[in-house]
C-alpha cells in the first residue's frame, strides 16, 4: 500500500512563493514510481499540474504554470517537491500529489489523472491579490 501526504500549502500574496511537499511510503522503491501534481478549485476538475518521471530531469507542466512552477524529486527522501514562484490568485486551489505505479520509461510523466493510481489527501493552496 502507498500513502501521500502532502504539506507546505497556504497562503500567499500574489508574486510570492510556496514550495509543496509530497513524502511517500510504500513496500515498493519511491524511485520506481513517476509523480505528479494536480489541482482542484472550487466547482471545478481536477487538472494537471506538472509531473516528474522516473528519471528526475524528465518533467513537463501544464502551460499554465510553465516558467513559474518547478517540480523536483529526492529519492533518498522520498520526496517530491512543488516549488511555486510568481504565484497568481488563479493558482487559488487545493493541489494533490500523484504517484504512477506502472511508470516504465523512464523520461515520461503522465498528465492524465487515470495515468495515477495513488493520491495523497490534498493540501489548500490560497492566493491573494
Amino acid at each position: 500500500q502507498v500513502q501521500l501526504v502532502e504539506s507546505g500549502g497556504g497562503s500567499a500574496q500574489a508574486g510570492g512563493s510556496l514550495t509543496l511537499s509530497c513524502t511517500f511510503s510504500g513496500r515498493r522503491g519511491f524511485s520506481t514510481y513517476a509523480m505528479g501534481w494536480f489541482r482542484q478549485a472550487p466547482g471545478k476538475e481536477r487538472t494537471f499540474v506538472a509531473g516528474v518521471g522516473l528519471n528526475a530531469d524528465s518533467t513537463r507542466y501544464a502551460a499554465s504554470v510553465k516558467g513559474r512552477f518547478t517540480i523536483s524529486r529526492d529519492n533518498a527522501k522520498n520526496t517530491v517537491y512543488l516549488r511555486m514562484d510568481n504565484l497568481k490568485p488563479e493558482d487559488t486551489a487545493v493541489y494533490f500529489c500523484a504517484a504512477d505505479s506502472y511508470a516504465h520509461d523512464p523520461t515520461y510523466a503522465g498528465k492524465d489523472k487515470e495515468e495515477y493510481d495513488y493520491w495523497g489527501q490534498g493540501s489548500q493552496v490560497t492566493v491573494s491579490s
